[in-house]
């Protein structure tokens, strides 16, 4: 069986059902079947199999726990005490309503692992404060929702995770290796604003009293520590990512519920119910996507890339570049989550073959796949944007470019110049 059919075969069958509007989890599995009937090893009982072992992983019940606490987070109202006490300090300067945005979603990344949860919830706050202050709608729009791709990146991280199960990679040192890019990329998005503030001569706030600063710190301060509990506990070996889910829900409930006491039970019922329909989103497609990445491995699809690209693992470098340009165009037409859980698998020999580490590709192909979010016709936070912002899809693309392409000169910052993610990870690890 020739492997450029094997791989025509499995490329040509995903991205027609996409192209035909076939929903992400259905299409998945109706490519495993076709994968299956070409390899001439059809078998309803394995693919069903298949499905019920890609989601019995204790690793994956990480996912819904970090989705919990976010929703708890957001409804708790600490994402409002953090944009607070973020505005008490920067709010002063040219434009600080933009910096607002850019460290409020660093520090709520380390909170809620999803850039749809970063929006929604910065969005729903910041951005009305910004067209009151004067800016421009669809700037301020774009703004949270590029800033939102930090969340993927620094831990906890849902797409982290996903990559860590598909990519069989240590989820401990992922979430350790991201913390630097993500703080990278902040760096990026606020050298961008400071040009645009300057350019467009953006408003200036009041600055804040030296008392209305402490008491903002006050407010928020059991919401900052959280990210130290979860990144400390997983670095001194506490507790596993998955427990860190768990502590993550319960730190959140403590402070939403005895601390501010700004949830009540009708609340946390609300959170629950919409925990569970995210999760069951997320956790049906991550069943389907892994049934396709067995069948795919078992096609022997990823020993048949490495072999099309053997010249190109000893360049490393190189690699990686082809690879990130495919993510690219990947992450326009298709949602992460499957991205990550099919594409890993198939990529993973091929970069251990090139001699590369798998935690530092794991976080240039979670970066790559997170800006896919951001470019239409499948960019989950650039509609989420549209509508916490009230704005039209292309206003919001066209303000969206500048920053999208800073945040691809990030990525391919980190291709160049693995060392930024390697020698940090070693710090931290």
């Amino acid at each position: 069986m020739n492997g450029i059919d094997i791989i025509a075969v499995f490329l040509s069958a995903l991205f027609f059902l996409l192209m035909v509007g076939v929903p992400i989890a259905f299409g998945l599995l109706l490519v495993s079947a076709v994968m299956l009937l070409y390899i001439g090893s059809f078998s309803p009982q394995m693919l069903a199999q298949a499905v019920v072992f890609g989601a019995n992983s204790f690793t994956l019940l990480a996912i819904p726990f970090f989705i919990l606490a976010g929703e708890i987070m957001s409804a708790g109202s600490i994402s409002k005490r953090i944009v607070t006490f973020v505005a008490s300090l920067v709010g002063h300067v040219r434009g600080g309503l933009g910096y607002v945005v850019i460290i409020a979603s660093t520090i709520f990344a380390g909170l809620s692992g999803s850039a749809v949860a970063d929006a929604a919830a910065l969005g729903a706050i910041l951005i009305p404060m910004m067209i009151q202050m004067g800016y421009d709608r669809a700037t301020s729009v774009a703004l949270v929702c590029a800033s939102a791709m930090i969340a993927p990146i620094i831990p906890p991280s849902v797409p982290l995770i996903l990559f860590g199960v598909s990519g069989q990679t240590s989820i401990g040192r992922l979430f350790m290796a991201g913390i630097v890019p993500g703080l990278i990329i902040a760096v990026a998005l606020m050298i961008l604003w400071y040009i645009m503030a300057k350019r467009n001569n953006y408003p200036v706030g009041e600055r804040a009293k030296a008392s209305e600063v402490l008491q903002a710190f006050k407010e928020s301060i059991f919401a900052l520590f959280m990210p130290f509990i979860i990144v400390g506990g997983i670095r001194f070996g506490i507790f596993t990512p998955t427990e860190a889910g768990c502590i993550a829900v319960v730190y959140a409930l403590f402070i939403s519920v005895v601390v501010y006491r700004e949830m009540d039970v009708k609340k946390i019922v609300n959170v629950l119910i919409q925990t569970s329909k995210t999760t069951g989103q997320v956790l049906l497609v991550a069943a389907a996507a892994m049934s396709t990445a067995w069948v795919v491995t078992t096609a022997g699809l990823p020993q048949q890339v490495v072999v099309s690209m053997h010249d190109f693992t000893s360049t490393p470098t190189l690699l990686l570049v082809i690879i990130a340009v495919f993510l690219i165009l990947l992450g326009m037409v298709m949602d992460s989550t499957p991205a990550i859980l099919i594409f890993a698998p198939i990529f993973m020999p091929l970069i251990k073959a090139a001699g590369i580490d798998p935690v530092y590709f794991g976080i240039v192909m979670v970066l790559d796949l997170m800006i896919g979010l951001l470019t239409p016709p499948v960019g989950t936070v650039l509609f989420v944007g549209c509508g916490v912002g009230n704005v039209r899809l292309g206003e919001l693309v066209q303000k969206l470019w500048p920053f999208i392409l800073v945040e691809y000169g990030v990525l391919f910052l980190f291709i160049f110049f693995p060392d930024l993610v390697l020698v940090p990870m070693k710090w931290f690890m």
